[in-house]
């Protein structure tokens, strides 16, 4: 008569060699766009969980993606630098993710008409299928024209909630330049002397990179300023912001440590400040940044060289 525990040991490997015959779950389809394949997408609108496409900072989701897919393994996005496609790897996923130029996505509707997907999160080498804080739409070139009858640039108008939401800012920020935020159109200065020399730092997109993106443009305007037949050479940094009426304010020295010394720090400021009131104000023409055509403070920041000698 055979043991107990042999007959257990038996009845334990029966149970295994039972289930790991048994059906196996059917493996998770990656998505697929050849039912799209071909057909122009542009995007009309890109928003945030809220509805909104503006924060409390003044960022501003803009709606500009072009995206057409090629083949089963790649898609073209327009590139606005260049003014044209430029086919792109495209890694497909499950669960309705797809990866292309960098950027994580899950599709939530898709029909030759109408795409929508959302802008996964990233953590390193981790992603949350299920975190998103932005949502993009896009619409065939075809239903907006013949469908919709109108053109890709009205649908991209900020919405109702948006234009409220800015109003509100713009309240606070002409109230109290303290609530400053990033205007859509930043600050502009011009000068009026032939011995001052403006030129705005703007960003420099990468085609390779995909960062088409020139946000910093607006988000942090800076300005190198160089001043000829200077009453003497100099070179400070600083940020100031600019009201609602062009008005320069000064805010700090940008030159980053003063390695404790509080005496120079007071000098770099008084200093730097006059000369903001002096050869700023006075040989600049300053328009103030606006956003949705409303005026506002906002701030920017500035490097100023002065030389004595002429250009």
């Amino acid at each position: 008569m055979p043991s107990i525990s042999k007959t257990l040991t038996l009845l334990l490997l029966a149970i295994i060699i039972f289930t790991g015959c048994g059906p196996r779950k059917p493996e998770k389809s990656k998505i697929s766009f050849k039912s799209v394949e071909g057909i122009t997408f542009l995007e009309v609108s890109r928003k945030q969980n809220n509805g909104l496409s503006y924060n409390e900072y003044g960022f501003h989701l803009v709606p500009d993606w072009r995206l057409r897919f090629t083949s089963a393994d790649s898609a073209a996005l327009y590139s606005p630098v260049k003014g044209k496609f430029f086919n792109f790897p495209l890694a497909l996923g499950t669960d309705s993710v797809f990866n292309i130029a960098h950027a994580f996505l899950k599709m939530k509707v898709m029909s030759k008409d109408s795409l929508v997907f959302q802008l996964l999160e990233t953590e390193g080498d981790s992603m949350d299928l299920n975190k998103s804080r932005v949502t993009m739409r896009l619409y065939s070139e075809d239903y907006i024209k013949n469908k919709l009858k109108t053109d890709f640039t009205v649908l991209q108008r900020p919405s109702k909630q948006d234009t409220i939401f800015v109003r509100g800012l713009v309240a606070k920020a002409n109230a109290d330049i303290k609530n400053a935020f990033a205007a859509s159109q930043p600050v502009q200065v011009i000068s009026k002397n032939p011995n001052v020399v403006i030129n705005k730092v703007t960003a420099k997109p990468s085609l390779l990179d995909n960062k088409y993106s020139t946000d910093d443009d607006y988000l942090n305007p800076s300005y190198k300023i160089t001043i000829y037949k200077a009453y003497q050479d100099f070179n400070y940094m600083f940020e100031a912001t600019v009201d609602s009426a062009g008005t320069w304010h000064y805010n700090k020295p940008l030159l980053g440590t003063f390695l404790g010394d509080e005496s120079a720090k007071k000098n770099y400021i008084k200093v730097s400040t006059a000369i903001m009131n002096t050869y700023l104000k006075l040989f600049l023409t300053t328009t103030p940044g606006s956003s949705l055509g409303m005026k506002h403070a906002s701030t920017i920041s500035v490097d100023v060289r002065g030389i004595m000698a002429s250009k």
